[in-house]
């Protein structure tokens, strides 16, 4: 027994410094827990705050923006007011030369029936005045004939009868002559009553037809000078607008021209896409937003020289290689390229530029920047265009 009661003793010390060797293990496993979850805490909590200040200062941004989005709100609904004004002035000069050459029309036509009714006036005079030609030839011919009989009638009452039936015959013959020459007569001065009245009303036909042609040739005259006016205006515009593309380009050309990535090509800037976007992607990379943010500042700052009424356009060409496109969100490369240059406009419009002087065109891979077909063509091939122009 008592050997049994020592063994079962020494067995017990024995297996105490294992107990010792696992709770050792356990301490230095709880210790090394609670460190990790320590050092944890203190990185989160420095995560956070790092977090916190970049949230505030994208809060501060976002009030920034926002202040400048409706400062350029307010500016749009001014310019579009200046631009329905400016809609209503050419309407009503549109309506002002409608009625003009309506009227003009409307001479014509009055010219035109005044110039029949001449017509027909000269043609009435000209059968009076022949009729009167006719009947002066008759009376003459009658004179010549009363003459003649009267002659015969001497003769004969000369040779056969007595002198008072020869003065009987001759007082019969004067009164039919006498009274056939007043037939005549008062037909010729009916005549020539008409005659006149004729020549009168032709001669009010000629003034009231001058009056008319003069009445053309003033509104000829005005409708010319609107013409001129109207021509002149746009001549006007067209050379305001190539004196703000020219500024436009000066100083844009200062901004972009050092930047890689970037080509003045005539009178436009070119963008390589790899600088804006990934490979296949209409997403803009931090750079892109970045250069279009300054961009946008540059287009605001010189939009604001321009007048109202002036109707400049900055459009943007999205242009992509004509090699096919491998999987993607986009089914062809048209799509990529009109999706490129609308996420550009957006972020323009993001930044503060008016919307309503931007315009986004997708051109695919039908406009080459030049020929070839190796991977530098390509290059260049895939890229975003600015260019200013008129609406």
């Amino acid at each position: 027994m008592a050997m049994r009661t020592r063994r079962n003793g020494g067995n017990g010390l024995d297996a105490w410094p294992g107990y010792v060797d696992a709770l050792s293990t356990l301490l230095m496993v709880i210790i090394f827990v609670l460190l990790v979850f320590v050092l944890a805490q203190a990185f989160l909590t420095a995560t956070l705050a790092g977090r916190t200040e970049t949230l505030a200062k994208v809060r501060d941004e976002l009030a920034l923006l926002s202040n400048a989005f409706s400062l350029e709100k307010d500016r749009t609904a001014t310019l579009q007011g200046s631009v329905a004004q400016l809609e209503s002035q050419l309407r009503a000069i549109i309506t002002e030369r409608d009625a003009l050459t309506g009227d003009r029309t409307r001479l014509t036509a009055q010219v035109t029936e005044l110039d029949r009714t001449v017509r027909a006036d000269k043609e009435t005079i000209a059968a009076r005045l022949a009729d009167l030609a006719r009947l002066e030839q008759q009376t003459k011919a009658l004179e010549a004939l009363r003459l003649e009989l009267e002659q015969k009638a001497r003769d004969a009452a000369a040779a056969t009868m007595t002198e008072q039936e020869r003065r009987a015959a001759t007082q019969a013959l004067l009164d039919s002559e006498k009274n056939l020459g007043d037939s005549a007569r008062a037909e010729i001065a009916l005549l020539n009553r008409q005659v006149a009245e004729l020549k009168a009303q032709f001669a009010a036909v000629q003034a009231a037809l001058g009056l008319a042609e003069q009445s053309a040739k003033s509104k000829d005259v005005e409708i010319t000078n609107l013409g001129q006016r109207l021509n002149a205006a746009l001549v006007k515009k067209v050379e305001d607008l190539e004196n703000y593309r020219s500024e436009f380009f000066g100083r844009l050309r200062k901004l972009l021209a050092s930047r890689p990535g970037i080509q003045v090509v005539g009178d436009r800037f070119v963008f390589q896409s790899e600088v804006l976007f990934p490979v296949g992607s209409a997403d803009l990379t931090p750079t892109g937003i970045s250069q279009m943010a300054e961009l946008a500042a540059s287009i605001k700052d010189i939009a604001k020289t321009i007048p109202p009424d002036m109707p400049w356009l900055l459009r943007v060409d999205g242009h992509t290689d004509p090699q096919p496109l491998k999987g993607g969100a986009f089914a062809s490369n048209w799509e990529l390229s009109a999706a490129r240059a609308i996420i550009v406009v957006k972020l323009l419009v993001a930044f503060g530029v008016a919307p309503e002087h931007l315009a986004a065109t997708g051109f695919g891979e039908y406009q080459p920047f030049g020929p070839g077909d190796t991977p530098d063509a390509y290059a260049k091939d895939r890229r975003i265009e600015l260019r200013l122009t008129d609406r």
